[in-house]
């Protein structure tokens, strides 16, 4: 019988207008000498980063509970993961904030991590590293720092992370799967999407009585309050649903105005706001509250109003105060703002940053006025303020776009047309081209769509920058996994170059092999295979036959050949482009590496191991050297080794590295990202080859399920994991589930690939041999 078929992941190099071939990022790989010191280096005695203990009403049932999931079955000795969920404003980060101040003795470390983005997780890892070892940690990068985190908290036992304010459960995938020996709090407002092995805690608002207490504790901070006000303040908790954020910003404008009673404030609320009307009513409870504030700020002092206007803008979270001061200049108004603003309670300042609740930021977009040019009120200050910053003319962006990729992708989410059109776009392709330096396209989204709305309205639809923005965005769409959107973006902008540019620009022949590549992911190749041909021809007639553009469609059209299953027509190829990537880009260019992984992977195709195997070491070490442990190629070469050691039988290096890959794709690129996928099906397929049956199944029945819902009932890969689920079945003896998958993925092989294809042939075998060994099964009476 021929087995099941699994996957691997041959790379493929696709050029892309305004990209190009992807450069030498952070180098991600760490000294032997570090690592160590991971293992080594103690936590300082109580290390936390923080924030003030809260006031905490009300919730003692929420922190009973939080303690008894998260020590259930042995304490700190392993790991446990709980998630407090509600709506903005309900005072899900004040919970957990309360929870780690209460038992901060308990824990040998714990550290906050502000978990909006996968960007925000990584920069506060990387804090981290920088306070277990500063010595080293200041010269790296923030991949770097953060990677060596992540091994520290492998290390040692007992601490606690709050991840707080999670947007995307898949966002922490790799950190709860990867950090076993302590607790994760999370506190997010997704209700659902949560793995089943999470404890979940639906938080309310508060009681009538906490709710009035709240109020009180805010408004009277030098007096005990009267029976009237007691009653006035629990009209007002009412009025205000019981949501503490808003409880907290109207006792604290009480006790900024003393000689206005809490009647006199509650009949000053209006009972809506015309541009918040169709926000939830957390957020027009909170804009009600914001009209009688706002008014008070600005009676006392108008700056803080522009101030304000602009955190709006920006991330909600660790705004360095830094960006704010103006250079050379006394900065004593803006402190006092700050300052100010922090008595209202509607940010919270420490030394260096300042923060601003996520619902309150909304409210003042909603509802900020325009300015002359249309943007809203703080909007064109808050780019000014991010591309001083950044200080783009001087060309010093690496580092500041690190620290500041938060506070752009939130500027980015919110692009509109301005004055400030052409420096929003600047900045933005600034730290686009930042985050695919670092093989991470798909982080870039955000901004490739406001460059593109901008080149839209400025340029034009049909002007060669905006096609090329429109290519890029295209491309990062792709990167992300999301071919639905990425393939009518590319054949839409290849009609479009066509007409503006001729059929054979360079432009137009590299969105060509681009829509190719996609293509061949979503398993077209009856639409890939003619579309690289035409543009190989083009790129070796227009840019020549060693042109690096040339040479990726060439890469590419071999990568459609080996994945029809010709492996005659693929392999020449492949060998033809290695060399000239060699004499062309060097031996260590990425390109070359993607070339020399790509024809390690065909030979393995042909039974080649012996060629495959070395090729594929090499091909590792260079990426791990080149491009750093975490970029997607390198997790490419990882998973295509492993998939030769499993050929060649070496089941206990193939394991490990398998399972590798697996969580490191998860960090890297998203639980559902086709890759990914790869990787879970890799994997399931490895402990099936070793007999771990148990493993085996239920991690086939998921990775069939995801693929199912990402790629489609009959793509290719979908059917790959249909006919890996179906032999598992019949490994446990289970032919009545087994022998209906087989018949169904033969069916689809035999429509989607052909009747005579590799796989279909794979498919009517393993149908073949499931009827016989039904045959040969004794029967009962």
């Amino acid at each position: 019988m021929t087995g099941p078929h699994y996957d691997a992941s041959g790379t493929r190099s696709v050029t892309a207008h305004s990209i190009g071939s992807a450069h030498t990022g952070d180098v991600i790989g760490l000294p032997a000498e570090i690592l160590t010191a991971a293992r080594d280096v103690p936590a300082p005695p109580s290390l936390t980063n923080l924030p003030p203990y809260p006031l905490c009403l009300g919730r003692e049932d929420a922190l009973t509970w939080l303690r008894t999931t998260l020590t259930a079955e042995g304490g700190t000795a392993i790991t446990q993961t709980s998630t407090v969920h509600g709506l903005g404003g309900i005072g899900k980060s004040t919970l957990s904030l309360a929870y780690a101040h209460r038992y901060r003795h308990t824990y040998t470390l714990i550290w906050w991590i502000t978990a909006d983005s996968p960007a925000r997780i990584e920069q506060s890892l990387a804090d981290l590293t920088l306070r277990l070892l500063p010595s080293w940690a200041g010269a790296v990068s923030q991949n770097q720092r953060a990677q060596w985190a992540m091994t520290w908290l492998q290390w040692h036992p007992g601490w606690l992370l709050v991840f707080d304010n999670v947007e995307n459960p898949a966002d922490l995938t790799s950190y709860l799967g990867a950090l076993n020996r302590g607790h994760h709090l999370v506190s997010s407002r997704r209700a659902t999407g949560w793995p089943r092995t999470i404890s979940t805690y639906p938080l309310g608002a508060l009681e009538s009585n906490e709710a009035t207490r709240l109020i009180c504790t805010y408004a009277f901070t030098d007096g005990k309050p009267t029976t009237r006000d007691l009653r006035d303040a629990r009209a007002l908790a009412a009025d205000l649903g019981h949501l503490p954020l808003a409880l907290e910003q109207a006792g604290a404008y009480l006790r900024q105005h003393p000689t206005i009673s809490i009647d006199a404030y509650r009949r000053r609320l209006p009972t809506k706001l015309d541009k918040a009307a169709d926000g939830i009513n957390a957020e027009r409870t909170i804009a009600r509250i914001w009209t009688q504030t706002l008014y008070a700020l600005g009676a006392r002092n108008p700056n803080a109003v522009a101030v304000l206007r602009i955190l709006a803008w920006l991330g909600p979270d660790d705004i360095p105060i830094a960006i704010l001061e103006t250079p050379d200049h006394n900065n004593d108004d803006l402190h006092e703002a700050l300052g100010l603003l922090a008595t209202y309670s509607m940010v919270t300042v420490t030394r260096h940053s300042v923060s601003v609740h996520r619902l309150l930021q909304t409210v003042l977009r909603d509802t900020a006025p325009t300015e002359a040019d249309r943007s809203p009120t703080g909007r064109c200050a808050a780019v000014e303020l991010l591309v001083r910053a950044i200080d783009l003319p001087a060309g010093r962006v690496s580092g500041a776009l690190d620290a500041l990729m938060p506070h752009l992708i939130a500027l980015a989410t919110t692009w509109c047309a301005s004055r400030n059109s052409d420096r929003e776009a600047t900045l933005y392709s600034a730290a686009a081209l930042h985050l695919q330096q670092q093989g991470r396209n798909a982080r870039a989204l955000p901004f490739w769509r406001a460059i593109t709305g901008q080149r839209e309205q400025v340029l034009g639809d049909l002007h060669p920058e905006t096609l090329s923005s429109r290519n890029n965005l295209a491309g990062a769409y792709r990167a992300a996994g999301d071919l639905d959107r990425a393939i009518p973006l590319y054949e839409t902008t290849l009609a479009q170059r066509e007409q503006v540019l001729g059929d054979t620009h360079p432009n137009t022949i590299s969105i060509r092999n681009n829509l190719g590549y996609a293509y061949a992911l979503a398993g077209r190749l009856d639409d890939a295979v003619p579309l690289f041909e035409t543009a190989l021809t083009q790129s070796e007639q227009v840019l020549g036959s060693l042109h690096p553009n040339t040479l990726a469609t060439r890469n590419n059209l071999a990568g459609a050949y080996e994945s029809a299953g010709d492996l005659d027509r693929a392999i020449p190829l492949y060998e033809t482009v290695l060399a000239q990537c060699e004499q062309v880009l060097g031996d260590l260019h990425p390109n070359t590496l993607t070339s020399r992984n790509n024809v390690a992977y065909a030979y393995q195709s042909a039974g080649r191991l012996n060629h495959a195997i070395p090729l594929f070491e090499t091909a590792l070490t260079q990426s791990e050297q080149v491009l750093g442990d975490l970029h997607p190629e390198t997790l490419t070469s990882r998973s295509n080794l492993a998939g030769a050691y499993q050929a060649a039988g070496d089941l206990d290096r193939a394991i490990p590295l398998f399972e590798t890959t697996l969580a490191q794709r998860e960090q890297v690129l998203g639980d559902l990202h086709p890759e990914t996928l790869t990787s879970r099906s890799n994997l399931a397929g490895a402990y099936h080859a070793a007999g771990d049956l148990d493993r085996a199944i239920p991690l086939s029945e998921t990775t069939l399920a995801q693929r199912e819902q990402v790629l489609g009932a009959t793509h290719p890969e979908t059917l790959t994991s249909r006919n890996n689920l179906a032999g598992a079945y019949q490994a446990a003896g289970d032919l009545d589930r087994a022998i209906p998958l087989f018949e169904t993925t033969l069916a689809q092989r035999e429509q989607v690939l052909g009747d005579l294809h590799p796989e279909t042939l794979t498919s009517r075998n393993n149908l073949a041999s499931a009827f016989h060994e039904r045959d040969e099964l004794p029967t009962t009476s």
